[in-house]
Parts: structure tokens; C-alpha cells; sequence
């Protein structure tokens, strides 16, 4: 590699991967809605675009050899029309500028959430069917966009998909900040029997997936077409880790528990209201969410240490200390 392309590269999972090329002097150019000056700091080149506008992608992706394509609109709630447009279209724009300019390589960031079907997940692997039961625009616009990287995987284009499971660390703005606000407020209950494992990631070992598989790509090439999970390696039990998380940042300790059926129910309730009467605005629970909190999701990751050498080089220990000496937002 020596001149990529990072979209998204401003964010959290993209400043990192920015960080680690440039600690291997590799150029880097950032596409994004704006500036960023922590990845200019670090020697980037920044950008400015709408991924959604496939002209121009084309111009930024000039003279490029390898594509990590992070951007995404997540979250559990919105209109279908924005995640479309940003994770689809988007994805399909990023892929058409790839093969206008002769980029070799493309790394996508994609999310175990697309097979997710609302059943428990234990050591699943790769094999794993895409969903069918989805209950999300993010999860059925990411089934949508991950199919279209791997499916253009060629000769001259190679494609795969790294699916990194609850990311979290220092600077972290979406999973850490909205749990610690939701615990302050009193707002958050347990879902279900509180002995669901999951998976979670700390944000440097991903960026080092992502690398990765952008070297596979380059060199053997093993893992181009392909989709593989990412993690710490060893699940947690989801409650006893946010109730560590709240003990370490001084949250009050989650008092209520609900039925699963009963969030469940609560999040078809709840879906229905606001889409009828607050389509803007996020419920506080959803049958997807309800789900996550209360079922099993943790994945094999023999396939990444294969293909990869993936092995995760922060524990999760180490990364509770760095994020509570550096804070998360």
C-alpha cells in the first residue's frame, strides 16, 4: 500500500485505521462530509464529499491502490431512504470509483448484525446465512451494501467484508457515551435472564483487522470475497460488563429488569407510536434492541487468525484502564 483512501476516516473506527497507516508512512486520503483536523494532524489528507455523490468519489479516489470503506450510517432508527442512500448507494459508489480508477484493494466495514435473526449466536462462524427476520434499516441496508462488495471481489478489484462486533475505547462517541447517559438517567433496565454473552471490540485491535485484510489483499489474496468476525476474542457477559462499566464511571447500578417478552412487545409498541406520530425521534426501545440486550451474539474468529494472523493485541482489561484513564468522549 501506498496511497489509500479511507471514507469515514474521520470517525472513530476510521481515525484509527488513519492512525496505524500513518504510523507506517503510507499516504493517506480521508473522504468525508468535512474536515478533520485530528487526522490532518497525523499527516492525512482530507477531502470533502458526499459519498452518496459518485462524482465526487471518483475525483478523491485518483492515483489510489487500496479503499478502506468505513462510512456508514448506523443506529437503530431512521428512515429507510437515509440508510439507503448512505450504506447502499454510497457502497455501490465507493465500488464503481474502485474499478473507474484500477484500485486493487477494498476493505469494507461491515457488522455481524447481518445474520442476526432474533436467536441466540454461540461460536458462529462465517457460514452463518445472511438475516432474514430483520428488524433494522442499518442491519438490511448493510445485508444490502456487504453483498455488493463481496459479490464485485475480481481479478482486478479485490473485496472483503471485516465485521467487528461492539466497538468501544477512548473517544468513543456512540455505545460507551450512551450507555453511561442512559445508566445516569435511570433510564436503562436488564432485558431478559442476564446471561447473554456478546462479543465486543476494542477500536485499536479492529483498525489492525482492517490492515490486515488489506495485506492479505495485496499479497496472497486468501481473503478477498471473503466476510470475517472480528472481536476481543473472548465474549463477556453483556450485564456483568455494563454493570464494570458503570462501577468504573460512577454510574448509579441498573436497579429493574424486564422480560424479554415484555421489552419486546414494549419496542413493537413503541415503533408503532413513533412512526406514526415522532418519526425523528429514536424510541427508547425497539424489538431489535430489545434482542441485542437480551440474546447471545458472540462469534469464532479461527477464520480471521487463519486468513488474517489476526490476534487481538489490546485485551479487554487493558482497554477498560486506557479508557477510563483517557475517558470516552
Amino acid at each position: 500500500m501506498k496511497r489509500v483512501l479511507i471514507t469515514g476516516g474521520g470517525g472513530f473506527v476510521g481515525s484509527h485505521i488513519v492512525k496505524q497507516l500513518r504510523e507506517k508512512d503510507i499516504t493517506c486520503v480521508v473522504f468525508g462530509r468535512n474536515s478533520y483536523p485530528q487526522v490532518e494532524a497525523m499527516g492525512a489528507e482530507c477531502v470533502q464529499g458526499d459519498i452518496a455523490d459518485a462524482p465526487s468519489l471518483v475525483r478523491a479516489m485518483e492515483n489510489v491502490d487500496t479503499v478502506f470503506h468505513v462510512a456508514a450510517l448506523a443506529g437503530i432508527w431512521g428512515k429507510w431512504d437515509d440508510y439507503y442512500r448512505i450504506n447502499v448507494t454510497g457502497t455501490r459508489n465507493v465500488l464503481t470509483a474502485c474499478k473507474e480508477h484500477g484500485v486493487r484493494n477494498c476493505v469494507y466495514t461491515s457488522t455481524p448484525s447481518v445474520v442476526f435473526n432474533g436467536d441466540d449466536i454461540i461460536n458462529g462462524d462465517e457460514t452463518l446465512p445472511y438475516g432474514e427476520k430483520v428488524l433494522c434499516h442499518y442491519a438490511k441496508s448493510k445485508i444490502m451494501a456487504e453483498k455488493l462488495v463481496l459479490e464485485s471481489n475480481s481479478h482486478e478489484l479485490r473485496t472483503c467484508a471485516i465485521r467487528p462486533h461492539l466497538v468501544w475505547g477512548p473517544g468513543d462517541p456512540h455505545l460507551i457515551p450512551r450507555l453511561l447517559d442512559r445508566g445516569r438517567k435511570k433510564e436503562l433496565k436488564k432485558v431478559g435472564n442476564c446471561e447473554n454473552l456478546v462479543d465486543i471490540s476494542y477500536v485499536e485491535n479492529v483498525a489492525t483487522a482492517h490492515l490486515l485484510a488489506a495485506e492479505n489483499l495485496e499479497k496472497s489474496g486468501t481473503a478477498a470475497g471473503q466476510a470475517y468476525f472480528i472481536s476481543q476474542g473472548e465474549p463477556v457477559n453483556l450485564w456483568d460488563w455494563v454493570d464494570e462499566l458503570f462501577v468504573t464511571f460512577n454510574v448509579p447500578a441498573i436497579e429493574k429488569r424486564v422480560p424479554f417478552p415484555v421489552a419486546y412487545i414494549a419496542g413493537a409498541m413503541l415503533e408503532g407510536v413513533h412512526t406514526l406520530f415522532a418519526s425523528g425521534k429514536e424510541p427508547k426501545m425497539t424489538r431489535f434492541l430489545a434482542e441485542q440486550l437480551a440474546k447471545s451474539h458472540c462469534f469464532s474468529m479461527e477464520k480471521a487468525r487463519n486468513d488474517l494472523g489476526y490476534i487481538p493485541q489490546i485485551s479487554t482489561e487493558e482497554g477498560m484502564k486506557r479508557m477510563q484513564e483517557e475517558g470516552v468522549m
